[in-house]
């Protein structure tokens, strides 16, 4: 049976997303777990993770059960939130991702792309959801 790359993505994008520690998302993009902690409010809990996105590689439009804060470690690195224009953080940049708002990133140079991404999440839903539809407006 012949599957399309997107459609192994999205499998691979849900199958990481269930599990607690870092993995490859794609040949391309890959999380890495660096802590996971229960917060002082009644069932959230935040994770920190390193984002490295190879280049010209895109992170497919995604949602989060919280907030997203990102601090951009290395590269340049596109973001665009849904319903806004994309922006590009170098390293140093920060970007704040609301609560359950769709986005993508995609490494616009030529070397490595990295970031600290710090999640506060309700604790035990999936950590990445696939937002398909939003790409395809």
């Amino acid at each position: 049976m012949k599957y399309s790359k997107g459609i192994l993505l999205a499998a691979a994008l849900i199958a990481i997303a269930a599990t607690a520690g870092g993995q490859v998302i794609s040949a391309d993009v890959s999380r890495t777990d660096l802590q996971r902690h229960d917060l002082s409010i009644p069932g959230r809990e935040t994770i920190q993770a390193r984002i490295d996105i190879a280049p010209g590689a895109t992170a497919p439009w995604h949602r989060h059960p919280g907030e997203e804060v990102i601090y951009l470690l290395e590269g340049a690195l596109e973001y665009q939130l849904e319903g806004q224009k994309p922006v590009t953080l170098k390293p140093g940049d920060v970007l704040f991702v609301p609560d359950g708002v769709a986005h993508t990133a995609r490494n616009t140079g030529s070397t490595n792309g990295a970031e600290l991404a710090t999640y506060i999440v309700e604790k035990g839903k999936p950590l990445l959801v696939l937002a398909p539809e939003i790409g395809k407006r």
